[in-house]
């Protein structure tokens, strides 16, 4: 089998020097080349053609953002980012995310030689994903929201023109997203559409501490519901998303007659903290029937089988299809679980799920 052969583009010679070592010590990869800026990188792509690059996020002469814009265009291919745990080096992160960027490692601010050896398994993995990633040419760059109104005149999928008030079911019923590999972009593409008066929502995305906060903020700017990262103990209200923190287990539990969200620092459940498993399997316990159940793109099966649970106990359940998916790894293990309902390409499941809403839930619509 062919190796992935990889281009590690950083202006730091140390990190160049590290990545290139991890990368070589897997025997289904190479490291083809180390470039310590954009322009030297241009010239490399072109004569090596690698499966992947690593790109630093801050770089000189021209940095990565720009870089990686002009690459989705002219050439795209699968990019990690290689991040720094700042709020700046989160937002940029995001940014790349939503310009085609499939995945992206975090690289701590001092301790550099010892946090990437460490990180060396989280790594090689997304460099493995990304090599199957299936990435898109991106003709332009996507507009940059900043307050509510975006949302509402450039909706990023169909909407049904006329619908009847959603209040009336919102209080009950609560949507569950699972995410990984691409989840940003995908989760924004169900969110931006739906209504001011959506039932509440639930997501896990697999994300590492420090990058929630600006995944949230970005999402909140775009949306007309609220979206926030999730605070334990608090009431899941209609009209708003709450977004599990990085490094930290998120589920749903009931107190009286509210839904509360209950944030954790407990263990990871399939290596993932946290975890679509943890949050999927409370939504099977608590929520029942009053449960819709979204697993969109993303490499592995976390929260494949406690989806099926969902399904068991009443919920509805939709999986992202396999031609718009970054990575079509989570929702192939839901559908293989027996989890999904439907099957459905990323723009129509916001439609589909409005359409479900407006009849309460109770419509009938094919089944798998």
């Amino acid at each position: 089998m062919a190796k992935i052969r990889v281009v590690v583009v950083d202006d730091s010679a140390l990190v160049r020097s590290l990545l290139t070592e991890i990368i070589n010590q897997q025997p289904d990869m190479t490291c083809i080349g180390a470039a310590n800026d954009p322009l030297v990188a241009r010239e490399m792509i072109r004569e090596l053609n690698p499966d992947v690059i690593t790109l630093d996020v801050e770089m000189p002469r021209m940095d990565g953002l720009d870089f990686l814009s002009r690459l989705m265009r002219l050439r795209p291919m699968p990019v990690v980012m290689v991040s720094t745990l700042t709020e700046k080096g989160a937002e940029i992160t995001m940014r790349a995310l939503e310009m085609g960027a499939v995945d992206f490692v975090a690289k701590p601010r001092i301790g550099v030689s010892s946090g990437l050896k460490e990180l060396s398994s989280e790594i090689v993995d997304k460099i493995r994903t990304a090599a199957s990633a299936h990435v898109k040419r991106h003709s332009a760059d996507l507009p940059v929201g900043t307050t509510k109104p975006v949302a509402a005149v450039a909706p990023q999928a169909p909407v049904t023109p006329s619908r009847a008030p959603l209040g009336r079911v919102s209080t009950e019923k609560v949507i569950c997203i699972g995410a990984s590999t691409g989840g940003t972009e995908a989760i924004r593409e169900v969110l931006v559409p739906l209504p001011a008066d959506s039932p509440a929502i639930v997501i896990t995305q697999h994300m590492p501490p420090g990058f929630t906060t600006s995944f949230a903020a970005r999402l909140d700017s775009l949306c007309r519901i609220s979206v926030k990262e999730a605070s334990h103990g608090e009431r899941i209200l209609p009209g708003h998303a709450y977004i599990a923190p990085g490094g930290k287990q998120f589920r749903i539990d009931r107190s009286g007659s509210n839904y509360v969200a209950v944030v954790e620092d407990t263990e990871p459940v399939n290596r993932h903290k946290p975890s679509v498993e943890v949050l999927f399997k409370s939504a099977a316990k608590v929520l029942g029937p009053n449960a819709y159940g979204i697993m969109l793109t993303g490499m592995g099966g976390d929260g494949a089988l406690a989806m099926k649970e969902m399904r068991d106990a009443g919920s509805y359940n939709i999986c992202q299809d396999e031609a718009s998916c970054v990575v079509f790894g989570m929702p192939r293990m839901a559908i293989q679980a027996g989890a999904a309902n439907e099957v459905l390409p990323l723009k129509q499941i916001a439609t589909a799920l409005l359409e479900r809403l407006a009849l309460g839930g109770t419509g009938v619509r094919h089944r798998i």
